[in-house]
């Protein structure tokens, strides 16, 4: 297993990161704090090294008590600090049915604190403007980051659902690590900036790798996901987008069958192979899936095999949530 470089910095990182979010937000309740934090420490004791997560990746327990994310990541990793990377984001708060952003460098300031309190470390390694807020200007974000490096807090930074003009503009200020966005089979709006990422020596992390769990095979539109799970209105799991899906859902079974592996680390293995700055973070709170989908980079595609599902992909609409 190649470890692959985080943009132009010194740290290394195995191909598939974990996306931490699902522990405690956005599927439903969150997950028991002990058996939440013993995954996650399981996922490092597998060979993750590189851990996602946000400061609003908050839920609200059975009992009315709230479960940070960051907190969950702390405690799982606080023995083994040095030895893995940890990424976090600021700019994010959740109202009910929207999002409020305020990337001001009060807020940011306000921010890393509680993040550093949090997850029980005097430094960050990836610290991520988690969306663009169109109140501030990038050169402002960038210049408080590299103020933020300077002072040791964070190694490194990047920008969620990055584009090309604002990050070219916050790089040209304070050179960024990474960019995080949804990138998948059936979310690929964002390769244009493939051709950025590589000419700015800019990692691609990619988020619902697997399109919120559909690329996996394992749900339909008849899957019961509990309540306050998101998936239960996202158009893939209606039965129009699973329709739309179907061409694309037959292909990898019969590519995973031949290739003698999942359709989950068929799904990862096709944007691994397509470029060496990818990483994709998915995330599941099952341990045997968090091993399956470690190694997907075990699976090697064809130039000829990513041809046939690129040729696919293109003649398809999806409906898919997180979309242009």
């Amino acid at each position: 297993m190649k470890a692959r470089q985080l943009g132009k910095t010194n740290m290394f990182i195995n191909p598939v990161g974990l996306g931490c979010m699902g522990f405690s937000h956005a599927y439903g309740l969150p997950e028991d704090k002990d058996t939440a934090i013993e995954t996650i420490r399981k996922a490092y004791e597998l060979g993750y090294n590189f851990f996602d997560t946000a400061e609003c990746y908050t839920g609200t327990n059975a009992d009315g008590s709230i479960s940070y994310n960051e907190e969950l990541v702390g405690i799982a990793l606080k023995d083994v600090r040095d030895k893995v990377i940890i990424a976090t984001k600021f700019g994010v708060e959740h109202k009910g049915d929207h999002l409020e952003l305020d990337s001001s460098p009060e807020r940011i300031r306000k921010s890393i604190e509680g993040s550093l309190k949090k997850l029980q470390t005097d430094y960050i390694d990836l610290y991520y403007q988690h969306r663009i807020d169109p109140n501030v200007e990038p050169e402002v974000v960038a210049g408080v980051m590299k103020e933020l490096i300077d002072e040791g807090k964070i190694k490194a930074w990047g920008i969620s659902e990055a584009n090309e003009e604002y990050l070219r503009r916050a790089h040209a200020v304070c050179p960024v690590t990474a960019i995080q966005n949804r990138y998948s089979m059936m979310a690929t709006w964002h390769e244009d900036l493939f051709d950025t990422c590589k000419e700015l020596g800019i990692t691609y992390v990619a988020f619902s790798p697997m399109a919120n769990g559909l690329l996996s095979g394992k749900f339909t539109p008849k899957s019961s996901f509990g309540e306050g799970d998101f998936r239960n209105n996202m158009p893939q799991y209606q039965e129009e987008g699973y329709r739309k899906a179907e061409k694309l859902l037959n292909l990898l079974n019969e590519l995973s069958q031949k290739k003698n592996c999942t359709m989950a680390q068929l799904s990862l293995a096709w944007m691994l192979c397509k470029e060496d700055f990818i990483v994709p973070i998915p995330g599941s709170r099952k341990i045997e899936r968090l091993q399956e989908n470690f190694h997907a980079c075990d699976v090697v595609l064809s130039v000829d095999e990513i041809n046939e599902i690129d040729g696919l992909l293109d003649t398809i609409d999806f409906d898919v949530f997180g979309g242009h």
